[in-house]
C-alpha cells in the first residue's frame, strides 16, 4: 500500500474504510444508489472503480449545512425545512466530489464519474445507513463525513467496489 490513505466504498457492506498507512483503519456506514452499481450518466446508480477526491467542498461550514449546486445556500437542515421542502435530495455539511481514474469505465464521455456529479456527502440523521437508498451518490452521516473530510485531502485515491475484490 503506498504512504498515502485511501478510501474503500463496499457496495455489499455498505461501509466505507479510510485505510492509512501506520494508523487504525476508520469504517463508517453508508447508504448507496437505491438503483445499485453502474456507471452510465442518469442511470441513478453508484460508478463502481478506482477514483480520487477531486475536489473537498464545505470546509468550516456548520453541521447540517444545506449545500445546492456544490454552494451553501445558508440553511441548516432540520425536521421542519425538510417537511417545507419534500423533494429535495439533501446534500449537507460536506462534499467529497469524486472523478474517475479508469477511461472506458468511469472516465470521459457517457462513464464520467465526475461530469455525474457522484459525491461522498452528509445527509440527514434521520436518513437510514446500510442500506441502498442513495441516488448514486454515496451518503454518510454528518459527523461521520466531516470527520472523514478532515482526513482526505484533495487526491486521495477512493476504490469503489462490489464486495470481496478490494
Amino acid at each position: 500500500m503506498s504512504d498515502a490513505a485511501r478510501i474503500f466504498v463496499d457496495l455489499a457492506a455498505q461501509s466505507l474504510t479510510l485505510a492509512r498507512p501506520d494508523q487504525a483503519s476508520l469504517a463508517w456506514p453508508v447508504s448507496t444508489s437505491r438503483e445499485g452499481p453502474g456507471e452510465t450518466r442518469d442511470s441513478g446508480c453508484t460508478p463502481r472503480g478506482r477514483h480520487v477526491v477531486r475536489a473537498r467542498i464545505g470546509a468550516g461550514l456548520p453541521r447540517g449545512a444545506v449545500l445546492v449546486g456544490r454552494r451553501p445556500t445558508g440553511e441548516i437542515w432540520s425536521p421542519a425545512l425538510a417537511r417545507a421542502h419534500p423533494e429535495r435530495d439533501w446534500i449537507l455539511s460536506r462534499i467529497l466530489w469524486l472523478s474517475g481514474l479508469e477511461p472506458g469505465r468511469n472516465r470521459l464521455g457517457t462513464l464520467d464519474t465526475m461530469r455525474r456529479y457522484i459525491y461522498i456527502h452528509g445527509t440527514p440523521d434521520d436518513q437510514p445507513m446500510g442500506v441502498p437508498a442513495s441516488h448514486g451518490c454515496i451518503r454518510m452521516r454528518n459527523d461521520d463525513v466531516i470527520e472523514l473530510f478532515e482526513l482526505a485531502p484533495a487526491g486521495t485515491e477512493v476504490l469503489i467496489h462490489e464486495g470481496g475484490e478490494a
